[in-house]
């Protein structure tokens, strides 16, 4: 009987335990069934809900006439703004995307195998990742649920790659553009871009070079690699300066932090190729951009101004960050100066350029207490020519009294190499000797006769000193004085001529304005013509390209002639260039031609580098008789001129930007070219 109920107990036990195993069987199979079933659901239902919103969409258009827009549209729009305007929106939708695959994946494989739900995310993960793994499914289900994520894996995948490829493609594109953030300090930065930036960036790498080159940044509103190829054109060698080229506005905050003008040096501001007022109205922009800068500028600007009358306006702007360079009044006293000084034009391309000496201002305190009569030989290396006087409020003085007393504070104007090549070195001393005692004749009063005159007649007068009255003056000579062409500061010009000419000179125009237009110009740019005390106006109207109105003047007659880069032209350099050069030519042949028969014959005879005949030795024989000044805008003009040697020239934008390199490196020069410009 213990036997017989072990045996029924034995029996009861197996037939619980298979109960419980199929019952766990029965609820497995029920969970993989709702899996399926849920993972189904979810993939169907973004279909459910675009088809019950394109009906909505339609129900309300047919109910409600002044609705324009559907909600599906409404819904795109919205879509698009959220991709567009957070970044990293669609980098978070394709993970998004990726883990719901993953999980319907896992879902639908949990309801088609035995495994885990865990080892059945795992299998969704590597379908995926890799679609040629579900190669090892088994069975229908398995198989067609495996095929289905590995199709879903391929597509994200793809769009895993267009998101890469974009956001590369993005950034090379960023840095071609030249949209990155310049990452510097103490650097040049040049705002702007014009004819003058060549010469400029020479300049400025000359400058460079002692400190072994420098960083000069270029931001304009031209595509990068455009600047780039231009500036690679440029003949010269940069001497280990980079130059950095950024696209960009100068008016926009964003761009001008984007190139570090807070941790500048200088800044320089260049004028715009075009109409003056317009270009100096954007200067002036582009200084109120500079100045709302919230973290300060450290070093201070440099604006090219066009007209002479916006100065004190960018100035009331800027302060006392800014220092300005008026291209057209520094050209204009530049062809004065030259065309009464012949050779002074290239006596001021050595002077303001960095190629070889150049103005340096430096305290030193060794020498307070000397006379400036001491500190002109005190320096073996440099040519001291003024002091920055400190008790007058920094004012420089040009060649003071040898008498002048150097006070604490004061600094020495030099001319020098660099500015690590000069430094004062003792007084020279006289070598001691014994004193010889030699009888020397006196002096007895002369007479001296000078037939003639000439512009150095003062230089020629070399007298005791107190010898004569302080008061003396050389009388200066009537001068009769040509200007070809138009300027907009053309006022500017006749008043400097008038203080600098003698009284009962003649200042002759001829272009192509109208006389009654020229002078409301000249009176709407500030000219009183009553108060014009030594010299006469003398109007003439025509081409300066056309022979014929060119020999109706008395071209043999005239002490200087100055040729202007014309105002209807000025905007292409090119042509201004030769519009001038053609008037230098003609002019020059029509003096030629006019040239007595006796005088060219003997000229001639003393010019061997041309042969008789020739066109340039009659050129050259008429540019002995009065000088002509030409306004080149293009520095590649240089060449011809200088090989011909018919005239004495300006080189416009190469002289302007030397200008704008000095006071970039050291805005105290402004301070000295304003001097050197003034009529005094």
């Amino acid at each position: 009987m213990n036997i017989t109920l072990q045996a029924c107990n034995t029996s009861d036990t197996f037939d619980t335990i298979s109960i419980l195993q199929e019952s766990d069987h029965l609820s497995s199979k029920g969970l993989k069934i709702l899996a399926l079933t849920v993972s189904i659901a979810l993939l169907s239902m973004p279909l459910f809900v675009f088809k019950y919103i394109d009906h909505i969409s339609k129900f309300r258009s047919s109910y409600n006439c002044s609705e324009k827009v559907s909600l599906n549209k409404q819904l795109e729009y919205r879509v698009d703004v959220l991709l567009s305007v957070h970044p990293y929106a669609k980098a978070l939708a394709l993970l998004v995307a990726t883990l719901m695959l993953i999980c319907l994946g896992g879902l639908a494989l949990f309801g088609v195998t035995d495994d885990s739900l865990a080892d059945c995310l795992w299998l969704s993960w590597t379908y995926v990742a890799d679609s040629g793994n579900h190669a090892n499914s088994e069975g229908m289900g398995p198989r067609l649920v495996s095929v289905s994520i590995s199709f879903g894996g391929m597509l994200i995948f793809a769009m895993m790659l267009g998101l890469v490829s974009d956001a590369i493609s993005e950034k090379l594109d960023s840095l071609r553009k030249g949209r990155s953030e310049v990452v510097e300090q103490n650097h040049t930065l040049i705002l702007g871009w014009s004819d003058k930036l060549g010469s400029l960036l020479n300049q400025l790498v000359i400058a460079n070079e002692s400190l072994g080159g420098g960083i000069v940044v270029v931001m304009a509103e031209r595509d990068k690699e455009e600047m780039e190829l231009d500036i690679a054109k440029m003949e010269f060698d940069f001497r280990g300066t980079s130059v950095i080229c950024r696209s960009g506005s100068p008016l926009i905050l964003a761009d001008l932090k984007k190139v570090s003008v807070s941790k500048a040096r200088a800044i320089v501001v260049l004028a715009d190729d075009g109409n003056a007022d317009q270009s100096d109205a954007r200067a002036l922009r582009t200084v109120l951009s500079l100045t709302g800068v919230k973290e300060g500028l450290r070093g201070h600007i440099v604006v090219e101004l066009s007209d002479l009358d916006n100065e004190v306006l960018v100035k009331l702007v800027g302060g006392e960050l800014v220092e300005t360079v008026v291209a057209h009044d520094v050209i204009g006293r530049l062809m004065i100066q030259c065309a009464r000084q012949p050779g002074l034009a290239q006596i001021w391309e050595d002077i303001l350029g960095f190629e070889n000496c150049e103005f340096y201002i430096k305290r030193w305190p060794q020498l307070d207490g000397m006379q400036f009569e001491d500190v002109l030989i005190s320096f073996p290396d440099a040519i001291p020519c003024g002091v920055k006087v400190a008790s007058r409020g920094g004012k420089i003085i040009l060649n003071p009294e040898d008498s002048y007393v150097l006070q604490e504070g004061d600094e020495v104007l030099v001319i020098a190499e660099d500015d690590d090549t000069y430094a004062p070195g003792a007084l020279p001393m006289v070598n001691g000797a014994s004193f010889m005692h030699i009888a020397r004749p006196a002096r007895k009063p002369q007479k001296i006769l000078l037939c003639g005159w000439r512009r150095d007649i003062d230089d020629m007068i070399v007298v005791w000193r107190g010898s004569l009255p302080g008061d003396f003056i050389v009388p200066k000579l009537m001068e009769k004085i040509l200007l070809c062409g138009w300027r907009r500061d053309m006022e500017d010009m006749i008043m400097v001529l008038d203080a600098f000419l003698a009284p009962g000179s003649e200042l002759w125009m001829f272009n192509e304005v109208v006389e009654s237009e020229r002078e409301r110009k000249l009176i709407d740019g500030g000219l009183d013509l009553s108060r014009l005390v030594n010299i006469t106006l003398v109007h003439r109207e025509g081409n300066a390209v056309i022979r014929r109105h060119l020999e109706s003047l008395p071209l043999e007659s005239f002490d200087s002639i100055l040729i202007l880069a014309d105002e209807s032209v000025e905007d292409s350099a090119i042509q201004a260039d030769s519009r001038s050069l053609a008037t230098l030519l003609l002019i020059r042949d029509i003096q030629a031609k006019r040239l007595p028969y006796r005088e060219a014959m003997v000229t001639r005879g003393q010019r061997g580098s041309f042969s008789r005949g020739s066109w340039i030795g009659e050129m050259q024989q008429a540019s002995d008789r009065s000088v002509i000044i030409s306004e080149i805008l293009d520095p590649r003009t240089k060449n011809l001129l200088s090989m011909s040697k018919i005239s004495d020239y300006v080189l416009s934008n190469e002289l302007v930007s030397m200008a704008l390199a000095m006071v970039a490196e050291d805005r105290q020069i402004n301070d000295v070219l304003e001097e050197l410009f003034a009529e005094e």
